[in-house]
C-alpha cells in the first residue's frame, strides 16, 4: 500500500476519533443535544468510508455498528444514558486500538465480539448481556479477522447441511507463555482429533514462526459441542481462555453485502463533497487560504532538517572563531550576515517542530471521566493553555508523567463526596490543568482544591524510612518536607492502589522530568488542596550554555541553571561540616570543585581567585569552581549513547568551533 495514502488515513482516523471522544465527553453533560449527537455521526461516518477504502475491513465494521447506535439516537429512537455512553466509548477504545495496530504495521484486526454484541442490544432495544462468559451467546461478526475464499465457503456450507458444526474457536495463550509455537503445535493436535480446520489466523506459518501476540482463531468443522471443544483445548497447559462460538456462513455473506453498502457510502460522501458549492474568495477568503496554504509534513523529514541544521550551527562557531582569529573586515561582516540568517532559520525550524501540548491534554478528560466513576467521585476537570507549545521531543516525553500525577491527584487527593461535605466544601471536585510559556520555559501545572499534603504525616513516613532524620525534618521548610514525597518508593497511601501506581512513588515523575532539563515543584496547603508545577525548556536540541574551562578541559553548563557567574578570593571560603561554602548574599552555599568531581589531569597550579558559576535547583544552590570562563555560546546537544549513558552529572557533549568536543553539565546531579 503507498505509505503516503497511509500515513494520510492515519493522521486522520486519529484526528476523526479524538473528536468522537471530545463530543462523547459534551454529550455526557447535555444529552439532549442533537447536534453534538450529528458531529460525532459524521465523523463516525467518514471513518468507517476511510476505512473501507483503505481495505480495513475489521475498522470499517465496528464503526458501521457503532454508527447504527449513534443514527438511532439522532432519529431519538434510543436516549443516552451513561451504560449506553460506556459501550460506545469501548468501541472508540477498540477503533484506537486498530488504528494504532496500523500504525504499527498491522492489519487493524482485534477481537471486538464482545463490544459488537453490545453495539447490537443497544440497536435493537435488547437488554445488554454479560458477555463475560467464555462461550459466546450471540452471534458473533463472523467477518472478524476471517478473509475465505469460493472453497472455504463451499466446505463450510457442505457442513452445515450434514450433521457437523461450523465453530469459531479463538484461543489465547498466557501472557508468561515462553513456548508459543509449542503450544499452538499441541492446540492443532486437538483440531485434528475432533475435526478439521478449514482457517487459522493468523496462517500456520505465522503460528510456527510464533509471529503473532498471544492469541488466535480458528475456523473449525467438527462434530464436537462448542463446550466439549472448549474442554478439550482448555486440557492444554498455558491456556488462558478459549472462546467458542457457532460460525454462520449466511451471517458470514450478509455482512459482505453490508462491506459492499460502506464502500457505496463512501462513494456518495465523495459526490457530495464534490457537488457542494465552492466558496467565493469574497465570502470566506480566510478559509481558502488556510486550505491552500497547509501541509502534513512527516515527523522523520523534520528530524533529518534539524540534524543538518545542527551540523550549520556547529560550521557557523567554527566560521566565528576565524573570523576572530583573523580579523578579516569582509570575512567578519559575512560571518555576522550568516549568523543572522542561520538564527533566523534557527527560529523557523524549531516553531516546525512545535506541537500543542493539547495533543497530550487531549487524553485525560476521558481519563478522569473513568477515574471518577471507577473511585466513585465527581470530578469537575478544567484545561488552560492547551495551544501552549513544546518541541516534539518533550511532547513524547511528558504524556506519562502527566497521567501519574492527575491519577495521583484523583486518588489521594480529591476527597469522597461525604467527607468534601463534611468540611464545607462541594461534592465536586476541581482539578486543573494549566500551560503557559514564561521566558525560554514552559510551566505545566496540575493543582487541586482536594486535601492537600500533611506535612506531619509526610515527615513520620520519611524519618520511618531512613530518608531524613527527625533533627532534619524539624528544620525543614513546608516546601522541603513536600518534596520528600518523591523519594524512591516513598508513599503515603494507606493501601496499595491500582489507580496511582501500585505503590510506586513520584520518584519516576520526577527523574523523568529532570532528565528533560526540567524541575519539578510542590505547594500545598492542608486541606485546600495541592499544586505541582513542571518547568520543561522549549526544546531539548539546541541550547544555550556557558562555556568554562577546568584545567585543560572545556565544558558547557545550561543557562536555564544558571543564576549568576562570580569571582572569590581563597580567604572567602569558610568550612561548615567539613565542607567548603561561601557566603552568598546571606546563605551559606556549597562549592563544587569540577576538578575533583570529574578528576582532571592538573596542567597548571590553581591562581589565588576562584571563578564561580551560581547554579540552582527548585530552592538548592551549589557554586561551581572553574578555573575560567570562556563566554556565552548557543550549542547541539549530542547524546553520549548507550554504553555512556551513565556517566555522572554529564547529559550529553557538543562539539565546539574548533572541533574539540566539550561535555555537557547536568547541574541537578552536581546539587546534593
Amino acid at each position: 500500500m503507498d505509505n503516503q495514502y497511509l500515513e494520510v488515513f492515519i493522521e486522520e482516523s486519529k484526528d476523526h476519533l479524538q473528536s468522537i471522544n471530545d463530543h462523547l465527553l459534551e454529550l455526557e453533560k447535555k444529552p439532549d443535544d442533537l447536534v453534538i449527537v450529528g458531529e460525532i455521526f459524521r465523523s463516525a461516518h467518514t471513518l468507517k468510508g476511510m476505512s473501507a477504502t483503505m481495505g480495513y475491513e475489521d475498522l470499517a465494521n465496528l464503526t458501521h455498528k457503532m454508527e447504527n447506535v449513534l443514527d438511532a439516537v439522532r432519529h431519538e429512537q434510543l436516549s443516552v444514558g451513561s451504560d449506553m455512553l460506556d459501550i460506545v466509548f469501548d468501541s472508540v477504545d477498540d477503533l484506537e486500538a486498530m488504528v494504532v495496530d496500523i500504525a504499527s504495521g498491522g492489519k487493524g484486526t482485534r477481537n471486538v465480539e464482545t463490544v459488537v454484541s453490545k453495539l447490537h442490544a443497544l440497536e435493537t432495544g435488547e437488554a445488554v448481556a454479560d458477555t463475560a462468559s467464555p462461550i459466546a451467546t450471540a452471534v458473533p461478526d463472523d467477518r472478524e479477522e476471517l478473509q475465505l475464499d469460493e472453497f472455504e465457503l463451499t466446505v463450510l456450507q457442505q457442513s452445515e447441511e450434514s450433521d457437523q458444526s461450523n465453530l469459531r474457536v479463538t484461543v489465547k495463550l498466557r501472557e508468561d507463555c515462553l513456548l508459543k509455537a509449542a503450544r499452538v503445535y499441541m492446540v492443532f493436535e486437538v483440531f485434528e482429533q475432533i475435526g478439521e480446520v478449514i482457517k487459522s489466523v493468523p496462517n500456520v506459518e505465522q503460528l510456527e514462526n510464533e509471529e503473532f501476540e498471544h492469541q488466535f482463531t480458528v475456523l473449525l468443522v467438527t462434530g464436537d459441542s462448542a463446550k466439549d471443544v472448549q474442554a478439550k483445548v482448555m486440557k492444554v497447559s498455558e491456556i488462558e481462555h478459549v472462546e467458542v462460538s457457532e460460525f454462520s456462513v449466511q451471517s458470514y455473506l450478509t455482512e459482505g453485502s453490508e462491506q459492499k453498502d460502506i464502500s457505496r457510502d463512501k462513494e456518495d460522501d465523495v459526490k457530495d463533497a464534490a457537488n457542494q458549492p465552492t466558496p467565493s474568495s469574497s465570502s470566506e477568503p480566510s478559509k481558502q487560504q488556510v486550505g491552500n496554504k497547509t501541509i502534513r509534513v512527516n515527523i522523520d523529514r523534520l528530524d533529518v532538517l534539524m540534524n543538518l541544521f545542527e551540523e550549520l550551527v556547529i560550521d557557523r562557531g567554527r566560521l566565528e572563531q576565524i573570523s576572530d582569529e583573523l580579523q578579516h573586515a569582509e570575512l567578519q561582516e559575512t560571518v555576522e550576515r550568516m549568523s543572522r540568517v542561520s538564527g533566523d532559520l534557527q527560529s523557523i525550524i524549531l516553531n516546525m517542530r512545535m506541537v500543542p501540548v493539547e495533543h497530550v491534554f487531549n487524553r485525560f478528560p476521558r481519563m478522569v471521566r473513568q477515574l471518577s466513576r471507577d473511585l466513585n467521585k465527581s470530578i469537575n476537570l478544567t484545561i488552560e493553555g492547551a495551544e501552549t507549545e513544546l518541541d516534539r521531543t518533550v511532547i513524547d516525553e511528558i504524556g506519562d508523567p502527566l497521567v501519574h500525577l492527575i491519577r495521583n491527584a484523583i486518588d489521594h487527593g480529591i476527597e469522597e463526596p461525604d467527607v468534601r461535605v463534611q468540611h464545607g466544601k462541594p461534592e465536586e471536585g476541581s482539578l486543573n490543568l494549566k500551560a503557559y510559556h514564561s521566558g525560554n520555559h514552559v510551566f505545566i501545572e496540575i493543582s487541586d482544591d482536594g486535601a492537600g499534603i500533611n506535612r506531619t504525616k509526610v515527615a513520620e513516613k520519611a524519618v520511618a524510612n531512613d530518608v531524613v532524620t527527625n533533627s532534619q525534618a524539624a528544620n525543614m521548610s513546608d516546601k522541603q518536607i513536600y518534596e520528600l514525597i518523591m523519594a524512591s518508593g516513598f508513599s503515603t497511601a494507606d493501601h496499595i492502589s491500582d489507580v496511582s501506581g501500585r505503590g510506586v512513588g513520584l520518584d519516576v515523575v520526577k527523574s523523568t522530568i529532570e532528565s528533560l532539563g526540567g524541575h519539578i515543584g510542590i505547594d500545598s496547603e492542608w486541606g485546600h488542596g495541592s499544586v505541582f508545577s513542571i518547568q520543561l525548556p522549549l526544546t531539548l536540541s539546541i541550547i544555550s550554555v556557558m562555556l568554562v574551562e577546568v584545567q585543560a578541559e572545556k565544558y558547557a553548563i545550561p543557562l536555564s541553571s544558571i543564576i549568576e557567574t562570580a569571582i572569590i578570593k581563597e580567604d572567602e571560603i569558610m568550612y561548615a561540616h567539613n565542607k567548603e561554602v561561601i557566603d552568598f548574599r546571606g546563605k551559606v552555599v556549597p562549592l563544587v570543585f569540577l576538578e575533583e568531581v570529574f578528576e582532571v589531569p592538573r596542567t597548571r597550579e590553581k591562581d589565588a581567585y576562584y571563578s564561580l558559576v551560581m547554579v540552582r535547583k527548585g530552592d538548592k544552590m551549589a557554586g561551581l569552581v572553574v578555573d575560567s570562563f570562556i563566554g556565552q555560546q548557543e550549542v547541539v546537544l549530542k547524546t553520549l549513547g548507550h554504553y555512556l549513558s551513565d556517566a555522572f552529572a554529564i547529559s550529553g557533549a557538543t562539539i565546539l568551533g574548533d572541533g574539540e568536543v566539550a561535555l555537557i553539565l547536568d547541574s541537578n546531579a552536581l546539587i546534593k
